[in-house]
C-alpha cells in the first residue's frame, strides 16, 4: 500500500515504515504529525485518486529528528570583470517515518447554519422588481425621477448609474 502525498509544497510517494527527509516541519521531535493533503492511494486492489484531495484520507507520521541538508554551493562569475562570488547554503530539513497510511477517516460534519427569516426575500424581491422596472425605462425620464429626488451630478451619468442611484 502507498500513497502519493503533498507535504510543505511538495509530493512524496510515501510507503508504511519508510523513513524520508522533508522541508523543516513545526513539529518537536519524537511527536506525531498527520498529513492529510493526500492526492493519491493505492491499497493493492483499489486505487483512489483525488481531485484535488482523496476525501477521508490521511497519512501519519513521527518526527524523528530535525537536521541540516547537505551544502549547496552557489557560484557567481563574471568573466573578464574580475567578479567572483562563492555562497554556500545548507537547507533546514526534518527526518520522518510513515506510521499509517488511512484511507477512510471520518470527519465532523460542519454545522448546519439556520435559515433567514421569509421577510428578507420578499424585500429583496421587491427591490429586484423596482429595478427592473428602472431598467426598462429610457435615461430622459430616469433622468427626472434623478431631478424630482434631488440627486446631483445627472448630466454625466450614463443609465446603469442612473438605476443605481435611484434605487
Amino acid at each position: 500500500m502507498y500513497a502519493i502525498v503533498e507535504i510543505s509544497g511538495k509530493q512524496f510517494k510515501v510507503e508504511k515504515k519508510q523513513k524520508l527527509f522533508v522541508n523543516r516541519l513545526e513539529a518537536a521531535e519524537g511527536k506525531k504529525v498527520s498529513f492529510e493533503n493526500v492526492l493519491m492511494v493505492n491499497d493493492g486492489s483499489k486505487l483512489s485518486v483525488g481531485s484535488p484531495k482523496v476525501s477521508g484520507a490521511q497519512v501519519d507520521a513521527k518526527v524523528l529528528k530535525h537536521l541540516k541538508s547537505d551544502k549547496v554551493i552557489v557560484f557567481k562569475k563574471k568573466r573578464r570583470k574580475g567578479y567572483k562570488v562563492k555562497n554556500g547554503h545548507r537547507q533546514a530539513i526534518t527526518e520522518i517515518e510513515i506510521s499509517d497510511i488511512l484511507t477512510g477517516v471520518a470527519k465532523k460534519s460542519p454545522a448546519k447554519k439556520k435559515e433567514a427569516p421569509k421577510k428578507a426575500e420578499t424585500k429583496k424581491v421587491s427591490a429586484k422588481k423596482e429595478k427592473l422596472e428602472l431598467t426598462s425605462l429610457s435615461v430622459t425620464q430616469l433622468k427626472d425621477m434623478a431631478k424630482k429626488k434631488g440627486i446631483t451630478g445627472i448630466s454625466s451619468m450614463k443609465k446603469a448609474d442612473l438605476v443605481k442611484a435611484l434605487s
